[in-house]
């Protein structure tokens, strides 16, 4: 096991379910095993991040974090699953299927560019950053966007239309929540401390829906220029009892992201339990 540092730095990402779930846990208001220092980045610097093994608990994508599973393991607390939570394809116009043509995506190691390839095994991709997706989609740069976080509340205003819901896809196809996001903990550290950062995380949450007033500021201070009805609506959509834990359907439906992931070679296969257990 790894020699444990002073403070546990914990990265997550600057949309409003993160900085909801992880303000209580950042501001001292729950406890923890070590004092946790704060690290914010959109998700695709985390994934990148992860491969490295740079942080000792990060969010990360569910397909991000089938390629680090040798040396990182999922909280059961935390992550965004759900229904009706998926990414959408959005263009400018009707195009039928999209094998062939050029997609904006928000970066390799997301769940949004597996389900893409899923549907689409012959797309095209170009990379950016997500908050680049919709406007390259308007401007006609591709001929189509794989939009996630608020993006799917605001892709009307950029004149584009919904192709395809990914979510809703995966849904029909497997009748399981979506797996987005995960958090994860270091395999080297103690399962003891990777139950304890297990139970804080979860108690950060419970905080912030016992005192949804307290991560008001926090989150308004991060969510750039979102307008405050696009804030909530982004919290009440990414984070529910999936979040307080992954449960046995939660479960399944990663173990089914996975073998799919793998079948498609986009991930090597693993023994490795998916989920911290409690000591």
């Amino acid at each position: 096991m790894s020699t444990l540092p002073d403070t546990l730095h914990l990265g997550y990402s600057f949309c409003p379910n993160d900085t909801f779930i992880f303000h209580a846990l950042h501001a001292g208001l729950v406890p923890a095993p070590l004092p946790v220092q704060e690290v914010l980045e959109d998700v695709q610097t985390l994934n990148d991040w992860a491969t490295l093994g740079r942080l000792p608990i990060t969010k990360i994508s569910y397909r991000a974090y089938f390629g680090v599973m040798d040396r990182y393991v999922a909280l059961r607390a935390g992550g965004a699953l759900g229904r009706g939570v998926g990414p959408l394809i959005v263009t400018r116009g009707e195009i039928g299927n999209l094998n062939g043509k050029t997609v904006a995506s928000p970066g390799a190691l997301t769940t949004a560019e597996l389900l893409l390839r899923l549907v689409y095994p012959e797309v095209k991709v170009m990379r950016m950053r997500y908050d680049e997706v919709m406007p390259a989609v308007e401007r006609g740069e591709v001929d189509a966007g794989l939009i996630i976080h608020e993006s799917r509340f605001t892709y009307p205003q950029h004149g584009l239309s919904k192709h395809l819901d990914l979510g809703a896809w995966w849904e029909g196809e497997t009748g399981l929540p979506l797996p987005l996001g995960a958090i994860l903990v270091r395999r080297d550290l103690a399962p003891d401390m990777q139950w304890a950062l297990n139970v804080s995380v979860r108690s950060s949450l419970e905080y912030a829906y016992a005192h949804p007033e307290a991560s008001r500021a926090y989150i308004r201070q991060h969510a750039l220029e979102m307008a405050d009805e696009v804030m909530q609506a982004h919290i009440d959509l990414y984070v529910n009892a999936f979040s307080l834990d992954v449960g046995e359907e939660g479960t399944r439906a990663v173990q089914e992201l996975h073998r799919r992931a793998v079948d498609v070679g986009a991930v090597a296969g693993s023994g490795l339990p998916l989920f911290v257990e409690k000591p």
